[in-house]
Parts: structure tokens; C-alpha cells; sequence
């Protein structure tokens, strides 16, 4: 009965731990996304070098997961974003943006990442973007 009792205390520490473990991983993407504001320095549509569309603007993440587009100072609009560590995934969501806030709607794989920069690749179709957030 002991050993019983000790597989099924380990089980449910092991269990325990995997989604303490995610926890970590989740506040820790939060923590990086939403210490500062993040500039686009690089986004290429299909090939296509278009980073100066960015140009003048900033991003301010939220721990409620909103995220600011800040055009010239000011808030331009309000969306959605969302961070998985494990998958290396991330998305955002601007509802009925215009250029080129809508390119940055949908899910995107994070490629390579710091505390300071995020590079990642989105592919819809024949359609390849990726971008390069630099924190400032």
C-alpha cells in the first residue's frame, strides 16, 4: 500500500510541476511583452522590405493582453495579443484596422527572441511575413 501511496503522491507532484513550470513560462512572456513599448524594425510582406510603414509607430503591451498601437504619440488603436512560450507562438488582433495595422493581425511563430527583440515568421497561404519587434 506504501508504494501505491508514493507513486500516486509523485504522479500528482510531477503533474504539479508541469503546470507550475507553464505558469513560469507564461508570466515570464508577459513580463518581457509588457516591460515597455516595442518598435517593428523590420517586416517584410512576401520578400517585400515594407519596415517604413512602421515607421511611426510603437507598441505598448498589457498584462490583460490589450496591446496599444501608438502612431506619432498617440493611440491609434487597441487590440488583442496573445503569447505562447511552449508553442513559440504569438498573435495579435487589431478589429477593422487599416494598412498596415492589419498586417499584423493573426498568429505568428516566434523564430528567434531575447529580452529585447522578437523575430518571427507568419504564413497564410502563398503569403510569407515576418517582423522584427525591437524593445526601446
Amino acid at each position: 500500500m506504501k508504494p501505491l501511496l508514493t507513486s500516486l503522491f509523485l504522479i500528482l507532484l510531477l503533474s504539479g510541476c508541469k503546470k507550475t513550470v507553464e505558469s513560469i513560462q507564461q508570466d515570464l512572456v508577459i513580463k518581457a511583452m509588457t516591460d515597455g513599448q516595442w518598435k517593428i524594425t523590420s517586416f517584410t510582406q512576401n520578400s517585400n522590405n515594407i519596415t517604413s510603414s512602421f515607421s511611426t509607430y510603437t507598441f505598448q503591451y498589457y498584462s490583460n493582453k490589450t496591446v496599444d498601437a501608438i502612431n506619432n504619440g498617440t493611440v491609434e488603436k487597441t487590440g488583442t495579443w496573445d503569447g505562447n512560450a511552449s508553442t513559440m507562438t504569438t498573435s495579435a488582433n487589431f478589429v477593422n484596422a487599416s494598412n498596415p495595422l492589419d498586417l499584423i493581425n493573426g498568429s505568428w511563430r516566434i523564430d528567434r527572441n531575447s529580452w529585447t527583440y522578437v523575430e518571427a515568421t507568419q504564413t497564410v497561404g502563398a503569403e510569407t511575413k515576418t517582423m522584427r519587434l525591437d524593445k526601446l
